[in-house]
């Protein structure tokens, strides 16, 4: 994770060249007693009700699977992986275009289906990070540059795809995650991050996930924890107020954080933070979360519990001098990580949920090219590094 940078990737990479159209703003919702239309087909809007008691065990414990591309090869593998791990969750990117890349409406299910059907079989429970939209869905913009991650010109149609989703895996995704660091510039399409525009794309999907399956868990975005600067990124707190206060609480059962831990220890206090050697920020810290709970608290949430989609401690290394200032031995690495779930259970129960650290490598991935390569518990072909040892035989 770079300072003001997701942890992740998308599929695929929208820079193909927009045609000129009308431009379209934002959808205006219906309101709650409208019936909305999911892919041809009318359904009333649901009126957001939350789970009543906890949701997760807490902790409960996950990792990001990287393996869109693999699922007949190397999914597997790293399946059994996870297993032998004794974790519960894994997480998986289902980037919208890879899905219904080509026009609304046309699906390819090939991916998604393997990897739920043999997530099922490993009797794992499954996240799955929606985003990353395709081209059709962004062409109506012509005032504004196609990028690798942005929200569509027309809200609902990513609402439509929620529910084609939901609909199609009902009672076989668990979980699903409402896109990834809106409040970075460079996830919202180059343009300036606004929590009222993220809550009302929150909305759409939440809607239609609820549509196509009742019992689905909508996790919030997991927020990058930054301290800006605008119009680059919005600080994570700021951002979370400003969900809230644009009526975001009635649109997710648990609140997505990520919580990388940049250099700092896990236990190491937010207020520590402050000290240049770990950052000189209170967000660099894995303890920042507590920040983040107490608004969720102060904005009357406290019933939710909190998922960490991401974390992890990158490793140091000579190639990226740009981001080698965080980087740990593989020893800490694994001690930070194994520290972090450790602190989660005896100091967060019973709001903390699953935490899910980065990342089962994609096979593909390499030291030049890829970041998330350091970051990493496998190497790309599998072969095991400390973290992933020690968090197989670290007590559940």
């Amino acid at each position: 994770m770079l300072l003001l940078a997701s942890c992740s990737t998308s599929q695929t990479d929208a820079t193909q060249e927009a045609a000129p159209a009308t431009p379209e703003a934002i959808l205006t919702l219906p309101p709650p007693d409208i019936e909305i239309v999911m892919n041809g087909t009318a359904v009333p809007t649901p009126t957001p009700q939350l789970p009543s008691g906890q949701l997760f065990n807490s902790p409960e414990y996950g990792v990001h699977l990287s393996q869109w591309w693999h699922v007949d090869d190397v999914l597997p593998r790293d399946l059994e992986m996870v297993q032998a791990m004794e974790f519960g969750w894994v997480k998986q990117v289902f980037a919208w275009r890879d899905i219904e890349g080509n026009a609304k409406g046309e699906f390819n299910w090939y991916r998604p289906e393997r990897i739920v059907q043999q997530a099922n079989e490993a009797n794992l429970n499954l996240l799955v990070r929606i985003d990353h939209q395709p081209l059709w869905s962004v062409q109506a913009l012509v005032d504004k540059p196609i990028t690798q991650n942005q929200p569509p010109a027309n809200y609902q149609d990513f609402g439509d795809f929620c529910f084609a989703l939901a609909n199609r895996f009902t009672g076989q995704i668990q979980a699903y995650q409402v896109w990834n660091e809106p409040n970075l510039n460079r996830e919202w399409g180059e343009q300036t991050p606004n929590p009222a525009e993220y809550t009302e794309l929150l909305r759409v999907c939440y809607e239609g996930i609820k549509a196509g399956d009742p019992n689905a868990i909508v996790v919030s975005a997991g927020l990058a924890p930054t301290g800006g600067p605008m119009p680059l990124a919005m600080p994570d707190d700021e951002f979370l107020q400003g969900m809230y206060e644009a009526g975001a609480s009635d649109y997710f059962d648990a609140l997505g954080l990520n919580a990388p831990g940049y250099k700092a220890p896990p236990e190491l206090p937010p207020e520590e933070g402050l000290n240049e050697e770990w950052g000189g920020h209170r967000w660099n810290v894995f303890r920042h979360v507590e920040d983040m709970r107490n608004i969720m608290v102060a904005n009357g949430d406290a019933d939710k519990q909190v998922v960490i989609l991401e974390t992890g401690w990158i490793l140091q290394q000579d190639l990226h001098p740009s981001y080698t200032w965080h980087g740990v031995t593989e020893q800490q690495q694994a001690d930070y990580l194994m520290g972090a779930y450790q602190f989660a259970r005896e100091n967060w129960q019973p709001w903390i949920g699953p935490i899910f650290t980065i990342y089962m490598a994609d096979a593909t991935w390499n030291p030049e090219e890829h970041e998330q390569y350091w970051w990493s518990i496998v190497r790309p072909d599998g072969t095991p590094r400390q973290a992933y040892l020690a968090l197989k035989t670290m007590p559940k």
